[in-house]
This record gives C-alpha cells, structure tokens and sequence, in this order.
C-alpha cells in the first residue's frame, strides 16, 4: 500500500503526472458526485489510495514502480525510435527485479552498445543508420538514470552524455533539430526546437512540458515525431526541478508559470512561430504547470493536459508515503526508495524526509475559471477511476470558461490506460492533433 500511495504523487507531479466512458471521444464534464468545495476538495475528507502506476497488465517485472516504467517510459517510446523492443525486452531479462543497481546498469551497457553502432555508421557516412541508433543511445543512457540518486557522479555525466547524443542525432534530421538553452534567472532552460519545414515560414507551434521527474529527452520521444508529421513545430525544455536543473539549485516552485513564461518569450522571438498558434500540452505535472501558465499568459493560445493537476496539496497530503514510518520506509525496494529519495529532491525536500512533500506542494495550484482559452483533457480509463483524478477534472470541465473544452477517456481495450497513457502515444497524437487543428483551422 505504501508503494501504491506514493504513485500517485509520482505520478501527478513526478515524471517526477479514469468508469471508462466506453470510448475514445468523450468531450463531457466528470460525473456530478463532488463539489470542488467540499472537505474532499481541500483534502481534508477521507479518500480512497489508488495506485497511479497500476499498469493493468504486467509487462514485465513484479515490482510496480519498475514495471510501470519499462511499459510506460521504455516500450512505450519504441513508436518514436526510443527503444527497440528486442533491446528492450534483454536489458529487462538481465535485470533483478526492484533493484535499482541493476536496472542503472543494464540499460548503461545498452547504451554504450547502440552508441558505438551509432558511430560507426556516422563515421562512415550513413546518417540514416547513424541518427536511428544514436537516438536510441541517448534514450538507453537517459532510461539508465531512474532510480539514480543525485549525489551519484553517474547522475550528471549520463544525464550531459544523453543530451550530446540527441544533439548528434538531431544534425542528422531534416530539417535539423536544434539544441537550444533559454536563460533564466542565472542559469538557463535546456531543450530542444524543431521547425515543421524548412524556411522561416511561421508555423503551428506545440510547447510540449513533463512532470516531476523528467528530462526534456523524455519529452521528445514522447511526442516529437508525431508533432513534425503534423506539420507543427515542436519545442521542449527542462523547467527548474526538471532534469538537471536541482543540482542548480533550482528545484519546482509553486510559481511555474514565471519560468513558463520564458519559454513561451523565446518561442515568440522565433520568427518560424506563429503567435496566432501556440499551443501547449503538459503530462503528469506539466498538467498544472501549463494551465497555471496560461492562466497567466494569453499568448498560450490552446492547452492540453494528461491529466489536469489543480491542486497538488490535497493529493500529497494524503499519500501514505507522507504518513510512513521508519520502519515502513526500510521495506521499500531500492528502485522505489530511491525514486522516493529523488522526487524530494526535486522539490527541494530532504531525501530522508518524505513527510515534507506535502507542504512543499502547498501553492502547485491553477484557477480554471481563468484560463479563458481552448482546453483538452486527455485521461486514460484506468487513471481515470481514481476518485480524485475525476474530481480534479471535473472541476475543470465545469469552470473552463472556452466553449472549446474537452475530456477525452482513453480506452483500456485500446491499451490506452496509463497514467499519460505513455503505452500508446500515437493515439494521444492522433487525439491532441485532431483537435488542435480544430482549434487552429
């Protein structure tokens, strides 16, 4: 139970973030049972754990926090040439089960392997073979980075080799991908821009923002090819408690939109971005990060979330991860401990002190009643049975004040389920870019 508590939290503002309606294009409120004015609103009633990284079907491993990953994180990107099944599917045969040393490992060598293969097509000049494999090099030494606590010296050299690779790889594309860095308060936004065409012809725009314990590589492979088919610029960054940046000294903030509002000056310094279409779409925590930045932003002309976060405090307060005892805590397997451990980190919380991220959540909040511009929600059923995701998205289809508001539940019969329904991203494609093109056209 305690490892089903924390998942939650992991999963709403965490990578570190669901009564199925019996189909993929439900645009209706959630159900009437609660008031956003309630004791359950302010997290105050009793509320049933759900387990966020319940995957309902096990790919793989025992342990949920692992398994979640390798089904969500790992195959999951396979249709964006992040992993390659066969790959895949040896590094998790050769790793133990909840252990966090040895997933770190195995997907280490996997990286090393797909690099070298990578290199050696550059160096021989099929940029093809070599963009395919360094892709998936940098996502191996990036997946190798779970569980990985910060103070480890492997943290930072893998998270900088990823990058590198990526950048290698986005030479190779058509047009190029760049590698970009947005200064920020004496440091900057790392990420990555890709044009829709070649020219300076201002295009449709989509700002894609992850959760709580996300690299803007994750980002990219999680929707970056379908965003370039569609004829739309993509743009991505690591935001303060993201990647990186809290070894900065710059873990999340209850003001995201301050940042937020960086990313969205330099997209609109580019004249390739046309102002009249920017969009932007946040999953687990980015689906508070970006409705709060709307809500202070008008430039932010769409917005999508997988799932909409309004106020984090009520969720975290109530994880038994907050609650858990010592004793409690020493039962946890590594590769969930450390998850645990890094997540506080990212907030700026003591690593032995999971009990603080409830109040360092206080203030992670958005107002729908303010977000006047065009709103999706794109929930997987099985997330969507949890009692205080519904509510959470109520409260925003009933407050969203554009008449261009969605809730779209994905089908489990679809394997379209998951939290960010990681599992099948073509049909979260297929989803946001039908409706934005609604929205732009």
């Amino acid at each position: 139970m305690l490892k089903k508590g924390w998942v939650i939290a992991v999963m709403f503002l965490a990578f570190a973030f669901l009564v199925g309606f019996g189909g993929m294009d439900n645009a209706v409120a959630a159900p009437k049972e609660q008031g956003a004015g309630n004791k359950d609103a302010q997290g105050q009633g009793a509320k049933k754990v759900f387990d966020a990284h319940d995957t309902n079907v096990r790919y793989h491993f025992t342990d949920t926090d692992m398994d979640f990953n390798f089904g969500a994180l790992v195959l999951g990107s396979a249709v964006n040439h992040g992993v390659e099944i066969g790959e895949a599917f040896y590094a998790a045969s050769q790793i133990k089960d909840g252990d966090a040393a040895s997933w770190q490992e195995e997907w280490f060598k996997l990286a090393r392997l797909a690099e070298a293969r990578g290199e050696k097509s550059l160096a021989g000049g099929h940029k093809v073979s070599a963009r395919d494999q360094l892709q998936r090099a940098s996502y191996y030494y990036r997946i190798s980075l779970l569980a990985m606590l910060p103070n480890d010296p492997r943290m930072k050299e893998r998270a900088l080799k990823s990058r590198s690779l990526l950048k290698k790889a986005g030479k190779l594309f058509d047009p190029q991908m760049e590698y970009i860095e947005i200064p920020f308060e004496g440091t900057v936004m790392p990420g990555y821009f890709r044009k829709a065409a070649p020219g300076t012809k201002p295009a449709k725009t989509l700002i894609m923002i992850g959760g709580g314990e996300t690299f803007a590589e994750d980002l990219f492979f999680y929707i970056a090819p379908q965003t370039f088919d569609r004829g739309y610029n993509f743009l991505t960054v690591d935001l303060p408690g993201q990647g990186l940046l809290p070894l900065e000294g710059k873990p999340f903030r209850p003001d995201m939109n301050v940042p937020m509002k960086a990313v969205v000056d330099y997209a609109l310094s580019r004249p390739d971005v046309d102002p009249k279409q920017l969009a932007s779409y946040g999953y687990s925590g980015g689906g508070g990060f970006v409705p709060q930045a709307a809500m202070h932003d008008p430039r932010i002309k769409a917005i999508a979330m997988s799932s909409a976060v309004v106020d984090a405090y009520p969720l975290f307060s109530t994880m038994p991860v907050v609650l858990a005892t010592k004793k409690e805590i020493a039962s946890w397997s590594t590769f969930h401990g450390n998850i645990v451990k890094a997540i506080c980190w990212r907030w700026g919380v003591p690593m032995d002190n999971p009990a603080g991220l409830a109040e360092a959540n206080k203030g992670f909040t958005f107002d729908p009643a303010k977000i006047a511009v065009p709103a999706l929600l794109i929930i997987g059923e099985g997330e969507f049975k949890s009692e205080e995701v519904k509510r959470q998205q109520k409260v925003c289809m009933d407050n969203f004040t554009n008449p261009m508001k969605k809730m779209v539940i994905t089908p489990t019969v679809e394997g379209a389920t998951n939290h960010c329904v990681m599992e099948n991203r073509s049909l979260v494609s297929q989803v946001l870019f039908d409706w934005l093109d609604e929205v732009f056209k």
